[in-house]
């Protein structure tokens, strides 16, 4: 119940901040999200390394990282660049020296997992707001079906060593209605988009959003932590509930610049 209810308060308040607010909204909206992630992504990833030295959580850098990732207008791969150089620099403050390129690249992977998947959304949302609510709603969708269907009539597990919940026939649920769902929306408000596209558009989507999810379980279960946070009952943290958005809002784009997509 807790899980429906978060579920039904924040579902529609994403639908304005996507499709209706202004840009500088949106915007916002993405920062906030993103440093809550960032925030849950460090205390599960410090967890990995217990008693090394400073808790990376709070940490600015990473923080400040990822967000001028999403304003800046270009030169990305220089920024970038010089911020995994600044990254490994501060990760020699660890008391133990094994620990300093594991720190540093966990640092450097969040910035780049969180928001340079949110990046790709500032992107996606100028392209049309519509296009951005594909590729997260598309994954939305298909969590539900498969936590719903997979609850009643899981019988298989997917990956029992990651995550001991998914299932098989949660996961082909999943699939389904992401394709069946998805196709629809695209052909209200793309009809542009011809149906072979617009099916592999759905199926890679739901296929890099389920592979999201199962990524941050696997770090999840390395830590030894069932929830990435407690912010949102019935769903955890703000990692775990936008895990799948992270992967499928980047493939999304990255599949509308290849021509037979959008004639």
């Amino acid at each position: 119940m807790k899980r429906l209810l978060t579920g039904l308060i924040i579902t529609p308040f994403f639908f304005y901040a996507v499709v209706f607010a202004p840009d500088w909204f949106f915007l916002a909206v993405l920062a906030i999200v993103g440093c809550l992630c960032y925030y849950e992504y460090q205390g599960i990833a410090g967890a990995h390394f217990p008693g090394t030295g400073p808790d990376p959580r709070h940490s600015p850098i990473g923080y400040l990282a990822g967000l001028l990732l999403l304003v800046l207008p270009n030169n990305e791969s220089l920024y970038l660049t010089l911020f995994a150089l600044l990254a490994w620099v501060l990760a020699m403050r660890r008391r133990q020296l094994p620990q300093v390129l594991p720190i540093a690249a966990m640092t450097v992977l969040g910035v780049l997992y969180i928001f340079g998947a949110w990046r790709c959304a500032v992107f996606l949302h100028g392209r049309s707001p519509w296009w951005m609510l594909f590729g997260i709603a598309i994954n939305w969708v298909g969590d539900t079906f498969a936590f719903y269907f997979g609850k009643n009539f899981g019988r298989h597990k997917l990956a029992p060593s990651i995550s001991p919940g998914k299932s098989w026939e949660g996961t082909i649920a999943s699939t389904i209605s992401s394709m069946a769902l998805g196709a629809l929306f695209l052909h209200w408000k793309f009809p542009e988009v011809a149906v072979g596209p617009a099916l592999v558009l759905c199926l890679a989507a739901n296929v890099a959003g389920q592979v999201g999810d199962l990524c941050e379980s696997a770090i999840k279960r390395g830590a030894g932590v069932k929830d990435s946070g407690n912010l949102l009952p019935g769903h955890g943290g703000w990692l775990d509930r936008v895990d799948s958005s992270l992967f499928s809002v980047p493939v999304v784009y990255w599949l509308l610049q290849q021509r037979w997509i959008l004639p």
